[in-house]
């Protein structure tokens, strides 16, 4: 099949995401764009299911936190199982 070249006219910033996700999934910016080029004539749709699982900021901070909380044991209270938080946190004796 013939090949022949296409001119994209796209922001920088956009094109550096763009070049920096197709790395990341191991394409380049050709290949992914043949992809989408050929899943739009074959579907007959605009198809966007290719993505990162990037978490969100309260994601992010719960995600800092929780690491803060193993690197710093001494800070927080540990239980060895989930009965004895609870008991501990009902207020209950044994």
């Amino acid at each position: 099949m013939a090949q022949t070249n296409i001119n994209i006219r796209i922001d920088e910033a956009t094109k550096t995401a763009f070049e920096k996700f197709c790395n990341e999934i191991g394409l380049s910016l050709s290949a992914a764009f043949n992809i989408y080029a050929k899943t739009v004539v074959r579907e007959h749709r605009i198809p966007f299911e290719l993505s990162i699982n990037e978490p969100n900021e309260v994601t992010k901070a719960a995600m800092r936190e929780a690491e803060y909380i193993v690197a710093h044991p001494d800070e927080y209270k540990r239980y060895s199982s989930v009965d004895e938080m609870f008991k501990d946190v009902l207020g209950e004796d044994d």
